[in-house]
């Protein structure tokens, strides 16, 4: 029966499904085929970096399994699917090409091409070759020039093939949450570093997208995790204010110098004297404003924010843990995230699908020169089983999803130029610092066996697609 709006709307008949992953979390193969440590793989070995204590070298192995997980994505439909190429696979060591690594990549795109699943390949999320890190990382501006050269190593091998390309995905985890928080790789807490990195990486997507551009590639963008910061009393100046910082820091740090070619004021005042400024060199930022064509958008959640402590013996709500919480960037001793009467999925994130219309309508409306946008990933952690009959029933999940198309639907009518919907994850993986305790895959793994089992909400997903294709 259907009772989403997502199910009975008439999609635009270019409307891309597809489904995502990142390679540290899934393909395995950790230190074989000429690949060497990443920052994830130099983390993974410091105790209590990650839950359980485990690590990326098997993950769900599909490094040997992809042409098996290529038939679950045409078993599901899937128009298109989201994969990243490893720069530690590609480049080990951020020194010589690795032609095992390529080769790897090449016979995935060729599996997916043969399987009429088109490939949109993202250059960086988030493992960087450990030896570069051990030469400053992301803190280092020599690192924006290496990633040139990683990006143009992946085209001369790929971009015969490859039409589309995303240079970066969600900078902010990889800069912030790793070189300030210290909750991710390469677990330093260092909030003047993290903004040099933040910056580099801004510069390393410029260059990147305008030798890509030079070398032919169609469709080149990058994609952003963005929230909206609400503030937990619209009507209290100091909520009011907690949310400006937590927005200026979250979302137009990365949206203003990609789509204005600048940094905002008040951020520069927020982050005054912590060395931002002072990494920004003549022509950097148009550089890193080159012209884009699409935006990818990675939502799961709202963040309600306060700039109060919270109430005597009320417990402190999950914090988000996709968001950095080091307190020089928010200028104030508090900035606390009330609990909201909302349900929350597995991560302790809360669940309210209008906040991803909210967030669309935003940015239609904020950014001028805007460019089609794609939902890169949405999903969410729920705890799954196989039962008995050996089905893998996920209604939270499914809703999840099915309500989260809902608010698609609404920002595509209100005028939204969205154009595809990536759902997270294909796979259950390697969830990053809370290793394989999460699960967020529409297809669910035995990490024993390495036995694949669509789960209901992959299968409901599924359906959708093939009932719009059907409606078309």
């Amino acid at each position: 029966m259907m009772n989403h709006l997502s199910q009975k709307f008439a999609w635009p008949k270019e409307f891309l499904w597809g489904s995502a992953t990142a390679a540290a979390q899934i393909e395995g193969a950790g230190h074989s085929y000429g690949k060497e440590d990443s920052v994830w793989d130099a983390f993974a070995r410091k105790e209590g970096a990650i839950a359980g204590g485990e690590n990326l070298e098997v993950a769900v192995d599909h490094y040997h399994r992809y042409r098996e997980d290529v038939q679950l994505m045409r078993e599901l439909g899937l128009d298109s699917y989201r994969f990243s190429t490893s720069w530690a696979r590609v480049v080990p060591g951020g020194r010589t090409v690795n032609p095992e690594g390529l080769d790897f990549y090449s016979r995935l795109v060729d599996e997916l091409l043969e399987n009429g699943i088109l490939p949109w390949l993202t250059l960086y999320h988030w493992d960087l070759p450990q030896a570069l890190e051990e030469r400053g990382g992301w803190t280092n501006r020599e690192t924006s020039y290496k990633f040139l050269e990683y990006a143009e190593t992946v085209h001369e091998k790929l971009g015969d093939r490859v039409k589309h390309w995303t240079t970066f995905n969600e900078p902010l985890c990889s800069s912030l949450i790793g070189y300030a928080a210290g909750e991710h790789a390469p677990g330093r807490q260092e909030p003047q570093a993290a903004l040099a990195a933040v910056h580099h990486q801004h510069l390393a997507h410029g260059l990147a997208t305008a030798r890509l551009r030079e070398l032919g590639a169609e469709h080149i963008g990058i994609t952003l995790n963005l929230t909206n910061a609400v503030p937990n009393n619209p009507g209290d100046p100091v909520d009011l204010e907690a949310a400006r910082r937590v927005d200026a820091l979250w979302n137009r740090m990365y949206l203003d110098p990609v789509l204005r070619g600048s940094y905002p004021e008040d951020l520069l005042e927020d982050v005054q004297g912590l060395g931002l400024a002072e990494v920004i060199e003549a022509g950097d930022l148009e550089i890193i404003s080159q012209p884009i064509d699409f935006l990818g958008v990675n939502h799961y959640h709202d963040d309600n924010v306060s700039g109060h402590p919270l109430p005597a013996g009320q417990p402190q709500p999950v914090v988000p843990t996709d968001s950095p919480k080091s307190s020089p960037f928010v200028g104030s001793e508090y900035v606390t995230f009330p609990a909201r009467d909302l349900p929350r999925t597995a991560m302790g994130w809360e669940v309210n699908p209008e906040g991803l219309r909210v967030l669309l309508n935003r940015l239609n409306q904020d950014y001028a020169n805007l460019p089609s946008l794609y939902i890169t990933e949405n999903g969410a952690s729920y705890t799954d089983t196989v039962t008995e009959a050996g089905t893998v029933e996920d209604p939270e999940r499914e809703e999840y999803i099915l309500n989260h198309l809902d608010a698609v639907v609404r920002a595509i009518a209100d005028g939204v130029d969205v154009r595809g919907y990536f759902v997270w994850s294909l796979l259950d993986n390697f969830e990053w610092a809370w290793g394989y305790a999460k699960r967020f895959g529409i297809i669910h793994v035995d990490y024993q066996t390495q036995v694949r089992t669509i789960k209901n909400s992959g299968k409901a997903y599924a359906g959708l697609i093939a009932a719009n294709r059907t409606m078309a």
